[in-house]
């Protein structure tokens, strides 16, 4: 059907870095998802099934070296009437330089089959006769790629990517049929919606999209049907059967790092960011997987915290939340009507209702505003006190009882995220800069009430600690 070599016949012609055939290195899964990329077609026999991959894999399972192979095999294999332009863009400087470290050291090896059809420069690799190029660039160099045509854009670990503009700029051209997108990476440090890796990965999940191959394997997450009912390890990691016998690699690296890094590189499971102050493990384990909230039981006490809000940048947040068997349970975490900006007062009424919904007459709440929004929430009926104790020792206080299992939270991708992305910043626990707390200070702030309750006395309303009315 078409004129080109397949990858795998691209492939069988090569060796790897160290002498051996090349394709004698690609184990079954990895041939399969070639030749779904590259070598299956719509019905016209031309136009690509797939024209956009993503990838997902632990560390050490060959993705970046994928990446590479892919990019070679279009520079030289494919004929593109509009010319064969590559691009592959890496997370950062070191990652860019690996990858093309990479690609040069595998057209030395090969000089004999592909040394007379490519000219290497100190940054880009071209062919001779002038149809084509493989750049490799960091996210942040590749400004000059914006808007140009490609056959070719791979992209290299996204995980870090906090919004779509450099996967908008990069779009593909609409007049190009022929163009093709790989995204190989670890999982998101920010897995909430909005974020480009969770939404591509759920995206895949409910597989509406016919021309997106989805290529997954994590310790919770397998595409590959061969793979699903293995341990989590087995699953995130399909390259482990080429790996050295006898060296131990997954466990040595599960005694050597933090919980949170061996999740997302050997596990490929979201992460968190370096200095992450919550153990992922136990902020996740806290979870009550698929409850966003619980209704009014008239059997039990509920506290309330308010983290408030100017209206223009941070959501404001209300947490409830009840001791229930030796743990506090969060019913619920919720924030104002709709996103920024917004009027405070309408989030106070809001509030407001819920509260007494849960029989909640008496508030807790930060300081902000001074007395603004304690006028405000009176003047419906419900007493307003601001918390004497700091966020940090709030979540100081969160953190042993999530580490012992004692602690139940909703399923809401804002407070996982803002959880897991809390960091220590000096003697502070704090979000990172551009960053958001208010989801998680209000679980955390009702949790505190909870957790303190049995310390105080009437007047309760003096320590910011209120209980059902009866």
């Amino acid at each position: 059907m078409t004129g080109h070599p397949s990858p795998l016949e691209f492939f069988a012609t090569l060796r790897w870095i160290d002498g051996r055939p090349l394709l004698d290195t690609i184990e079954q899964y990895r041939r399969d998802l070639f030749v779904q990329a590259f070598d299956t077609y719509c019905s016209d026999g031309i136009t690509p099934a797939y024209n956009m991959v993503l990838a997902g894999r632990g560390k050490k399972n060959w993705k970046s070296a994928d990446l590479v192979l892919a990019g070679l095999y279009c520079l030289l294999c494919l004929d593109s009437p509009q010319g064969n332009e590559c691009f592959i863009i890496a997370n950062d400087l070191k990652q860019a330089g690996d990858d093309l470290s990479l690609a040069k050291k595998l057209i030395e090896a090969n000089a004999d089959e592909i040394g007379d059809e490519v000219t290497v420069f100190s940054e880009e690799i071209k062919r001779v006769d002038g149809r084509g190029f493989l750049q490799i660039l960091p996210a942040r160099d590749s400004i000059g790629a914006h808007g140009k045509t490609y056959l070719f854009l791979g992209l290299d670990e996204i995980h870090g990517w906090r919004d779509y503009d450099l996967l908008e700029a990069l779009a593909m051209d609409p007049t190009r049929s022929d163009a093709r997108m790989w995204i190989t990476s670890y999982d998101t440090l920010w897995n909430a919606p909005g974020i480009p890796l969770h939404d591509l990965k759920e995206r895949g999940k409910v597989g509406d999209d016919p021309r997106f191959l989805f290529s997954w394997y994590s310790g919770e997450y397998c595409t590959d049907p061969a793979l699903a009912s293995l341990s989590p390890e087995c699953r995130a990691n399909p390259s482990m059967g080429s790996w050295p016998e006898g060296m131990g690699y997954i466990d040595q690296q599960r005694r050597r790092l933090p919980s949170h890094k061996f999740r997302r590189l050997h596990l490929n499971l979201p992460g968190a960011p370096n200095g992450a102050f919550f153990d992922p493990d136990s902020f996740t384990r806290a979870i009550d997987k698929g409850r966003t909230s619980l209704p009014f039981d008239a059997r039990q006490k509920y506290y309330g915290f308010v983290d408030m809000s100017g209206g223009s940048a941070d959501d404001a947040t209300l947490g409830i939340a009840h001791e229930e068997d030796g743990k506090s349970i969060v019913d619920l975490v919720m924030r104002q009507a709709g996103d920024v900006p917004f009027n405070p007062r309408t989030a106070v009424e809001r509030f407001v209702r819920q509260l007494k919904a849960y029989g909640i007459r008496r508030v807790t709440g930060d300081a902000y505003a001074g007395q603004t929004f304690r006028f405000d929430f009176e003047g419906h009926g419900i007493t307003y006190t601001s918390c004497k104790v700091p966020k940090t020792e709030l979540y100081e206080e969160m953190e042993p009882m999530l580490n012992a299992g004692e602690i139940e939270l909703p399923d809401l991708p804002r407070l996982l995220e803002q959880g897991l992305g809390l960091v220590l910043r000096g003697s502070r626990v704090d979000h990172l800069p551009g960053e958001h707390d208010d989801w998680i200070n209000a679980a955390a702030g009702a949790v505190w009430c909870v957790a303190n309750a049995d310390k105080f006395t009437a007047p309760v309303a003096a320590f910011g600690v209120y209980q059902v009315a009866r």
